[in-house]
Parts: structure tokens; C-alpha cells; sequence
């Protein structure tokens, strides 16, 4: 994958579109994260005792990892990723349209 925990990244399609927010949770095998404050949904819980009241909870659901793009930190723009190897033969992941190592 890509794309990190921690990444600012903006949403492509869905109700939340062109917002951005910081990934809290990847599922990688179902290729899915979970983006802060993006994908809102409503849970409903019951009471538990007796003069209790019920709640509604909000929470980020998951999205499909197609759905988002990352943005770069440097140039501020969403961006595709690329690979380079560096000279202490680690791999890094950089920006498409700057360059820059991100």
C-alpha cells in the first residue's frame, strides 16, 4: 500500500468530496482506510439502565483506499506516489509533481 497512517489525503468521490483529513486506520487486506472526520455515520445505541437515555454516535466509516489521494506536504497538492531508491539503499516514497521525498 501506498498510502500510511498518519497521511493527510483528500476525498475523490462520495458526499465528502474535495474534503481532506488524516488516516487513523488502514485494512489492508480489504484495501480500505478510515480517514479522520470524513464518512460520517450514525450509530444508535439503546439505554442501558433504567433512567438512561438512548444516544446517537457518530463515527468514520471505511472507504476504499481508490477513493482517496494523497497530498503532498511540501507542495500542497493531491498527488500520486512513486518510489526512489536513496544512497543508504532505503526505499522512499515521493511526490509525482514535485519531486520531493515525502
Amino acid at each position: 500500500m501506498k498510502i500510511k497512517k498518519g497521511d493527510k489525503v483528500k476525498m475523490l468521490t462520495g458526499k465528502d468530496v474535495d474534503k481532506t483529513g488524516k488516516i487513523l486506520k488502514i485494512f489492508s487486506k480489504k484495501e480500505r482506510v478510515v480517514v479522520e472526520g470524513l464518512n460520517l455515520r450514525i450509530k444508535h445505541t439503546r439505554p442501558k439502565k433504567e433512567r438512561e437515555k438512548g444516544q446517537k454516535i457518530q463515527f468514520p466509516a471505511s472507504v476504499n483506499i481508490s477513493n482517496v489521494m494523497l497530498i503532498c506536504s511540501k507542495c500542497g497538492k493531491s498527488t500520486r506516489i512513486g518510489y526512489k531508491i536513496l544512497e543508504n539503499k532505503k526505499k522512499a516514497r515521493i511526490c509525482k509533481k514535485c519531486g520531493e521525498i515525502i
